[in-house]
């Protein structure tokens, strides 16, 4: 674990916060983007809900919790109870991610039809204790490969509404790069990867 973050993981959401501001990018659609933030929230919503309001969702359940402020807030249909955690450190940067997943919508992107924006299916939050320039930030956010299939048993990119947010603690020397084969870059591939293929797995068995 990350010194000064704390996962929890329950039916409501998952909730991370820290005792010191995180340098966050994603795109959730609450504090989405490069921002600071001290909490993320992944909001379990009914997959009916039409999520007309959600920063007023976001709002009541961190005071709920009250949990620290600024936050990022991502919605999911997938449910939160069984988001899977994964962690790595064997290249020297601590990183933890934590997935919900569910496969009811997946798509190929370029191949599906434009639709609107719904609440996300797979929502993937990363930290990393390290201090990457925001380039390396950008660099980092990874698509995984996981065999995943559509009907047609075409390979998919993942569901119509995947979200993610990557974030840093700010700790340790500067890092510039965050491709695949940099140490940045292989650990949030490498912890991100276990918790995916751990939700996909789950998601599977579950409907098989």
């Amino acid at each position: 674990m990350i010194e000064g973050l704390a996962v929890w993981i329950g039916p409501e959401a998952v909730l991370l916060t820290s005792a010191c501001p995180l340098t966050t990018l994603s795109s959730a659609v609450c504090g989405g983007g490069l921002v600071s933030a001290r909490a993320i929230v992944n909001l379990h919503v009914a997959l009916d809900d039409p999520c007309t309001d959600p920063l007023s969702m976001f709002g009541a359940y961190v005071r709920a919790q009250d949990a620290p402020e600024p936050y990022v807030g991502l919605l999911t249909g997938a449910w939160t109870e069984r988001a899977t955690v994964g962690e790595e450190h064997g290249a020297g940067i601590r990183t933890i991610a934590v997935a919900t997943v569910g496969l009811s919508n997946r798509v190929a992107a370029g191949r599906a039809p434009v639709t609107e924006w719904t609440h996300g299916t797979i929502n993937t939050i990363v930290v990393v204790d390290a201090n990457p320039e925001p380039a390396a930030l950008v660099n980092a956010i990874v698509l995984q490969d996981h065999d995943v299939h559509d009907a047609t048993g075409r390979a998919v990119s993942g569901t119509s509404s995947d979200a993610i947010v990557i974030a840093a603690t700010g700790r340790g020397p500067r890092v510039r790069f965050g491709g695949p084969v940099s140490e940045l870059g292989w650990s949030v591939a490498r912890a991100a990867g276990v918790a995916l293929e751990a939700g996909i797995r789950g998601w599977l068995e579950r409907n098989p």
